[in-house]
């Protein structure tokens, strides 16, 4: 009879995924952007994210590594002076760094945004149509230069400027490229998987200052 047999689904803890990454904590962004170069230099899988919001101490940036490199890493950016100030487990059932793009699909055009940054590229010719967003210096220079060439043409944005605008925007490029490619591939409409409203969380950066998880087009 069903009432004298056991639920075996009760009582059963759900599966805890393990934890491979971490995060780096630092108190600045322009120390975060260092360390980022410093470990993609020596070859490190690493990646700029937003941290949980209990881990943010006055940057809303944080690199996120494999922990199996952990002792290495920061025996590395040590030595160069570049000490975070904490190192915590980035864990899949709670303790999730928040991803750091958001990508929208406006038909004929498709729209990365990267922080305050924003760059619309048009599908069929692979040319920037516009770039917008920021309230650094430098970001009506970026525009002028970038603004009409063709994607794989653009300068990079830190080559040519020294904000974090020109940075939030080369992380946008990086996605960019990636979604377009250069000028002879194929658009890559598959990886517009887009969600309610259009909105795309993509595997791209996207560290907006107060709510890294908010995206308006």
């Amino acid at each position: 009879m069903r009432w004298f047999k056991k639920d075996k689904k009760k009582g059963i803890s759900p599966k805890l995924e393990p934890v491979t990454r971490g995060l780096l904590i630092f108190f600045a962004t322009s120390e975060v952007m260092e360390a980022e170069q410093i470990l993609k230099e020596a070859n490190y899988d690493i990646q700029v994210v937003s941290p949980p919001p209990q881990y943010r101490k006055g940057c809303d940036l944080c690199v996120e590594f494999p922990l199996v490199e952990e002792l290495g890493i920061t025996r590395l950016l040590t030595n160069l002076g570049l000490v975070p100030i904490d190192v915590v487990p980035a864990s899949p059932n709670g303790l999730k760094p928040l991803k750091l793009c958001r990508t929208k699909d406006l038909g004929q055009y498709v729209m990365v945004r990267a922080a305050n940054m924003k760059i619309t590229v048009d599908k069929t010719t692979k040319r920037i149509v516009n770039i917008s967003g920021g309230g650094c210096p430098d970001v009506p220079y970026l525009a002028y230069e970038m603004v009409g060439k063709l994607l794989s043409e653009a300068p990079e944005p830190i080559s040519i400027g020294s904000t974090l605008c020109a940075y939030s925007l080369n992380i946008a490029c990086e996605e960019m490229m990636r979604i377009i490619g250069g000028e002879d591939a194929p658009f890559r409409e598959e990886v517009l998987t887009t969600m309610a409203g259009g909105e795309d969380a993509s595997s791209c950066r996207d560290h907006t200052y107060q709510e890294c998880a908010s995206f308006s087009g």
